[in-house]
């Protein structure tokens, strides 16, 4: 039912660029969530990026880039840079909350879920008899 157009073979270039947007997806923190054919609206401000999914082992990476926010945030109130300030807030509540998701997912990773071994009493509604009579089938 659809137009033979779109089972074609791409191009050389077209498979390419395909091949090329999964290779621009991983970033340093871990892999950007993008659609296929948009840019990064966010001019590769990742961290606060909501697309962004960090990669667990880039967590010490997360935290030190925390720290770094702290320390700038403190310059800036210090030295009256009030608008740069309010930006590194921005910056450092979007990195508590990758914080955050990534001790979630390993919480959840490391956190074992007995589900149990069902018995045949869990699994039978009830007891059927067999009818002797060839009326009763």
């Amino acid at each position: 039912m659809r137009p033979s157009e779109e089972y074609r073979s791409p191009s050389e270039q077209e498979w390419e660029e395909f091949l090329g947007h999964f290779e621009r997806r991983k970033v340093a923190l871990g892999d950007c969530g993008r659609a296929y054919g948009t840019t990064c609206i966010h001019e590769h401000s990742c961290i606060r990026c909501p697309l962004l999914r960090a990669d667990p082992v880039q967590r010490p990476r997360l935290v030190d880039i925390r720290d770094n926010l702290i320390a700038r945030i403190v310059e800036a109130e210090r030295e009256g840079w009030g608008g740069e300030a309010e930006g590194l807030k921005v910056s450092l509540a979007a990195a508590n909350a990758k914080l955050a998701q990534l001790d979630n997912l390993l919480t959840r990773r490391s956190t074992a879920v007995n589900l149990g071994m069902p018995t045949f009493a869990d699994i039978a509604t009830g007891t059927t008899t067999a009818a002797t009579d060839p009326r009763q089938l």
